[in-house]
């Protein structure tokens, strides 16, 4: 039998049992759809994750391990272990080595919601994703002492637009009993989504987070020097000190060069980090959960191959007059076990390519969804190498699990065709 008229028996054959069939088709397509989505999210976050800070050569803050200063100054958790001081940043402002220098001051909240007080560099420089800027889906940055820019995060948790006046919290806490009530801010921006953890932070500049503490010691307002509003826009109101910087150096080559010289400074105790470094290593620490995930779909995708061999071992019974009339035109037993083999094939390539399509249909529905309410930037890709190997490995697998029905019906026409023969 030419190998045309074989594929065309075994289409008709699954034709036939179209119905039954169906089904299984359907478990093993969503059984697929869930391996490669679990695999390609493993993939989409890792590249989201290392690029949540890019273009960014150096993040400069209080001597501490990089992992500390890598999470308080990009991811907004934990706290800093002490401050670097602004002559300090000034210093480091004029190396000529470094191109630019974006100050990140930490300390306050709003709503559980880390604030963030910098300056104008700020937009300008910090970039993610591929080399991504910041963009604003309403209204501009500060301009005036009291205004904040909410990420988009914040902006439809609280509700808050343009024009609402919002009060920070002291300290970093889900929960502040001590408020910055007397000097409220009004929210002059929105941020788009970015997928990062620039959506869950407020944005105020330097001399703002400086206003906001003028009268205050040990994180407590002292009685009769904390000035209102009006009166601290009359104050110089440059910072002593900052948490950290982020750096960009003009020189690539230099960047290890400088690194160096900023461990070593003996203005005060300093860490200098590569922040594509730290991520890696942060990445690292999770990466057993991921794994943990593919392995867990692999095995729903297994399953689903099991149950395959239970269906056409249970309809094996009812294809007795079929393979009857296929020997009685001079079928071989052989060609018999090759036509389970191949119906098996055919059901896994089916699976397969509906698992493509549905995946791809159900990724360009939920990705505007998933970007604005949990800030997981997705888009449509072909697969990777990857998500290939896994995809090609269902049709081989489905021919393996064949094997145990091909077996059966080559045992059974070969004793029905002595049988017949005697």
């Amino acid at each position: 039998m030419s190998p045309v008229h074989f594929l065309s028996l075994a289409l008709s054959s699954l034709w036939h049992r179209r119905g039954l069939l169906g089904l299984v088709v359907l478990t093993l397509t969503l059984s697929v759809t869930l391996m490669l989505g679990v695999q390609y999210l493993r993939t989409e976050v890792k590249d989201t994750f290392s690029r949540t800070i890019s273009g960014t050569d150096l993040i400069i803050g209080a001597r501490a391990g990089q992992l500390n200063l890598l999470l308080y100054t990009v991811f907004h958790m934990g706290d800093a272990t002490n401050n670097i001081r602004w002559s300090t940043f000034e210093t480091l402002a004029d190396d000529e080595r470094i191109d630019w220098l974006v100050p990140i001051s930490l300390g306050d909240s709003y709503e559980g919601y880390r604030v963030v007080g910098t300056s104008e560099a700020f937009p300008k420089h910090f970039r993610y994703g591929r080399d991504q800027r910041l963009a604003l889906h309403q209204g501009a940055w500060f301009s005036d002492l009291f205004d904040v820019v909410l990420g988009a995060t914040v902006a439809r948790e609280t509700g808050h637009g343009l024009g609402d006046r919002i009060t920070l919290a002291h300290g970093t806490g889900s929960v502040s009993f001590m408020k910055h009530d007397t000097m409220p801010f009004a929210v002059s921006g929105v941020l788009a989504p970015t997928g990062t953890p620039v959506d869950r932070a407020v944005y105020i500049s330097l001399a703002g987070m400086e206003a906001i503490h003028v009268g205050w010691q040990a994180g407590i307002p002292i009685p009769g020097r904390t000035p209102s509003a009006d009166a601290v826009r009359e104050r110089d109101l440059t910072p002593d000190a900052i948490t950290a910087a982020y750096a960009g150096i003009g020189r690539k080559v230099l960047t290890f060069q400088v690194q160096r010289a900023i461990n070593e400074s003996d203005l005060e105790p300093l860490s200098a980090i590569l922040p594509g470094v730290a991520l890696s290593e942060l990445w690292r620490l999770m990466g057993q959960f991921e794994k943990a995930l593919v392995l867990l779909s692999g095995f729903v995708v297994v399953i689903s191959l099991v149950g395959l061999i239970a269906v056409l071992l249970a309809i094996q019974r009812q294809r007795q007059r079929e393979i009857a009339i296929l020997r009685a035109v001079g079928a071989s037993p052989l060609l018999i076990a090759g036509l389970y083999a191949l119906e098996c094939v055919l059901l896994a390539l089916l699976a397969c390519a509906l698992a493509l399509l549905f995946g791809a249909v159900l990724l360009q529905a939920l990705a505007p969804w998933l970007l604005s309410h949990w800030g997981i930037a997705l888009s449509l890709r072909w697969p990777d190498s990857q998500e290939w190997l896994l995809l090609g490995a269902v049709p081989v697998l489905a021919l393996l699990v064949s094997l145990a029905p091909a077996w059966q019906a080559y045992r059974g026409s070969l004793s029905e065709g002595l049988s017949e023969s005697a």
